[in-house]
């Protein structure tokens, strides 16, 4: 295929379907509706909107009931049939099709010229490292807990005592929204001024991601009113309002600030095998496409668990140069603690965001010491050391791997 056509590949199960027919009637059905019927005139007139098929693979699986099978397909849709936005593709590929049987979307592979609407992350990796000042390393993020009801003083000492303990970043709560304890601008003007007590404390920059809420089209104003306020980062729940809307975000030339996305809903997509969108797709490729500098996913580790091939393929997703987009950072969450740093950086490598809450915040010296816990996990794993013979000498890393320990697997 070429610049013209943008591709999609789906995973199709079926005991009985003849996949390669089944493959032609999507390829027809979500272009020009009909083929075989229509006259030759109308046929030259409709060919530049026709689907292509572009591969069958039917698979058997060893190990199921006999007679259980799939097949990958892909399909080709001319760019000429959609704009040039997310959603159009989207509805193009995968809108009707998502509620015809036992159907997942596992991949897109967008055209050149689909691709050139789309600017991608405003910093990537390299950007957000330059505004921190830090190249050698994997971030370390915390995360605000038990934010709701907590008015102005409770939530600025909270960011304070994350801050100081040498964390690089620090997000909102994704359900911290408007109301009238921690609105908006105050919220942002109290926690920017602890970030800049702990800078003078820590000699560190700190990034602060300032939940953008609100009505959709309140979006780009909100997110103005917080920079105005001093807010040097936003995170965003981008399944909750769309891709389109962290693309208009993205891309807004006043907008000059790191976005980190979020995963809330994504639930709601990936995990099914025979629905939804693949996880890569859905948490890497399209994140990165529209414009996400940081994108949180469950670990293969911690609470809220994603296998680590799909991790992985996340991470791909995010860090691949076959994007024009800037890579953006890949943020492994949910369950992490200090123990499991090695894992981390093992699995993910340096460009990576080590991202915690009840990590930090359960410490039993306090938030600050949380942080500085990981941040010595961090050090040790780069040192070669491992982390036990590394808390020796650093008290907060040893009472932390007493209290949650260390995963080597």
């Amino acid at each position: 295929m070429n610049n013209y056509y943008s591709s999609a590949t789906y995973r199709l199960y079926d005991d009985k379907a003849d996949f390669h027919k089944k493959a032609q009637g999507i390829a027809v059905g979500l272009t020009v509706g009909s083929w075989t019927d229509l006259p030759e005139a109308a046929k030259e007139q409709m060919q530049k909107h026709l689907g292509q098929v572009i591969s069958v693979e039917t698979y058997e699986p060893e190990g199921v009931q006999p007679g259980e099978r799939y097949a990958d397909i892909t399909i080709a849709y001319p760019d000429v049939n959609f704009s040039r936005d997310i959603p159009a593709f989207l509805v193009t590929a995968f809108g009707k099709l998502s509620m015809d049987g036992k159907i997942k979307l596992i991949d897109i592979a967008p055209s050149a010229d689909f691709l050139s609407a789309f600017p991608g992350p405003k910093f990537g990796i390299q950007g957000v490292r330059n505004l921190l000042g830090v190249h050698d390393r994997p971030l370390v993020m915390s995360i605000f807990k038990s934010v709701i009801g907590h008015d102005l003083d409770n939530l600025r000492e909270q960011f304070l005592q994350q801050a100081l303990g040498g964390v690089d970043l620090i997000k909102d709560d994704e359900i911290l929204f408007e109301n009238p304890l921690t609105p908006l601008e105050k919220r942002v003007e109290v926690c920017m001024s602890a970030a800049r007590e702990a800078e003078r404390a820590t000699g560190q920059k700190l990034l602060y991601f300032t939940n953008l809420t609100g009505s959709t089209f309140q979006l780009k104003a909100n997110a103005k009113r917080a920079i105005a306020a001093g807010a040097n980062g936003l995170l965003f729940n981008v399944l909750a309002y769309g891709f389109d809307a962290l693309a208009e975000l993205a891309a807004d030339p006043e907008i000059n600030v790191p976005i980190a996305a979020h995963p809330a809903m994504a639930g709601a997509f990936y995990p099914s095998l025979h629905h939804g969108i693949s996880a890569p797709l859905l948490l890497g490729k399209l994140m990165r496409i529209a414009g996400a500098d940081l994108s949180l996913f469950p670990s293969p580790y911690g609470s809220v668990v994603m296998p680590k091939a799909e991790n992985l393929a996340v991470m791909e997703a995010l860090l691949t140069p076959s994007l024009p987009q800037a890579p953006a950072f890949p943020v492994p969450s949910a369950g992490i603690h200090p123990g499991l740093v090695p894992l981390i950086m093992g699995d993910f490598g340096p460009e990576v965001v080590v991202n915690a809450g009840g990590g930090v915040h359960g410490h039993p010296l306090g938030s600050a010491a949380g942080g500085r816990a990981f941040r010595q996990a961090v050090d040790a794993v780069r040192s070669g050391s491992t982390l036990e013979a590394y808390a020796v000498d650093h008290e907060e890393l040893r009472i932390a791997i007493e209290r949650w320990g260390v995963r080597t697997s």
